[in-house]
């Protein structure tokens, strides 16, 4: 089994963990991979399921917030305006962003004979990071077909983490990057609730990672290892605690909190951004009602899910780095494994 960032005595705040201490502790919440190892091709989609239905037909609340713009994702400035998501999330490469629409159109289209026709079109969540350095992105052999083979590997349960999926030939701190999750669980009202993240890092300057137990480890000197940072980060959030769009955005943004106690600061470069959905009071496409009732997190109590947000991010980051090995990719472009480097030093 890879390393935890737990497992190495490497804690991330005060909050405890869920029992997979992962994204999929929130209730229906099933995580998927498509990952292409071939030489100078390593790359993949990661999908992420919010519930077990149709997520064009039961809409969840959700709020974005850029960090950093650097990026081309799809569809968030309705996720911004509309305060909803209605697709799976998919997690890809930069220039796959069109692949991974496509295929979450298609699948969309299939489930609903009435888009397009008797009512609106859809809206695919589609996010990314440049695999660029480790991987040929300029081939583009991400498919439709991969796409839909990780939203068809989506499941509950313990997540595969590191070099797999959208995080295959990504890299963080100058170290081998990747997927990484993880989950805290919060007591609101009498009642347990679950926040969790999953990202996909590929950000930071070597030198500038900082561990929880204050340790600054450096990556070996390497060829190609010194270059600015053009990074990204993805970070999901989901929670079962009841929140609408407004708070969900508010919580997104203090995964940035997590980002900065690693060390980073978020480069010219660098498309960092966080989207927040809640699994809870899901919103039907065909609502009635010209009022619908709705119940929300206490503004007063917001302070819990900002600290769960922040700490979650920042152990997923470092679960992330601690999962991937050691890769050499492209034109013999390598990056080393945090792993490795803890256990000589």
């Amino acid at each position: 089994m890879p390393a935890r960032a737990r497992s190495l005595g490497l804690i991330c705040g005060s909050l405890p963990p869920g029992p997979l201490n992962a994204i999929t502790d929130v209730a229906g919440v099933r995580v998927g991979h498509r990952t292409i190892r071939d030489g100078d091709i390593q790359t993949g989609f990661t999908a992420i399921l919010p519930h077990g239905d149709d997520p064009f037909r039961e809409k969840l609340r959700a709020g974005v917030d850029v960090i950093n713009g650097f990026g081309k994702s799809a569809g968030l400035v309705q996720v911004a305006e509309l305060g909803q998501i209605e697709t799976p999330l998919l997690l890809g490469n930069t220039l796959s962003v069109g692949t991974g629409f496509n295929a979450l159109v298609t699948r969309a289209l299939a489930a609903n004979p009435d888009i397009g026709r008797t009512t609106g079109t859809v809206n695919p969540v589609v996010l990314e990071c440049n695999d660029g350095f480790l991987s040929d992105i300029r081939a583009r052999v991400l498919t439709e077909n991969d796409a839909f083979a990780a939203l068809d590997a989506a499941t509950v349960g313990p997540v595969e983490e590191g070099a797999v999926g959208g995080g295959t030939g990504i890299s963080a701190f100058g170290f081998k990057g990747g997927i990484g999750t993880a989950s805290r669980l919060l007591r609101l009202d009498g009642k347990d609730y679950t926040l969790g993240v999953l990202v996909q890092a590929n950000f930071g300057n070597a030198g500038d990672l900082v561990l929880p137990d204050g340790r600054r480890p450096v990556p070996p000197a390497m060829p190609h290892a010194a270059v600015p940072e053009r990074g990204s980060v993805i970070i999901v959030v989901a929670t079962d605690i009841p929140m609408e769009s407004r708070q969900l955005t508010r919580v997104a943004r203090r995964c940035g909190a997590g980002l900065a106690r690693l060390g980073a600061f978020w480069g010219n470069g660098s498309g960092d951004i966080a989207l927040a959905f809640s699994t809870a009071g899901r919103i039907s496409h065909h609502e009635r009602a010209d009022l619908a009732p709705m119940v929300v997190l206490n503004e007063n109590r917001i302070d819990l899910p900002f600290r769960a947000a922040a700490e979650a991010t920042q152990e997923a980051v470092l679960n992330a780095m601690l999962a991937a090995p050691a890769v050499a990719g492209r034109d013999g472009h390598a990056r080393p494994s945090l792993a490795d480097v803890l256990a000589r030093s």
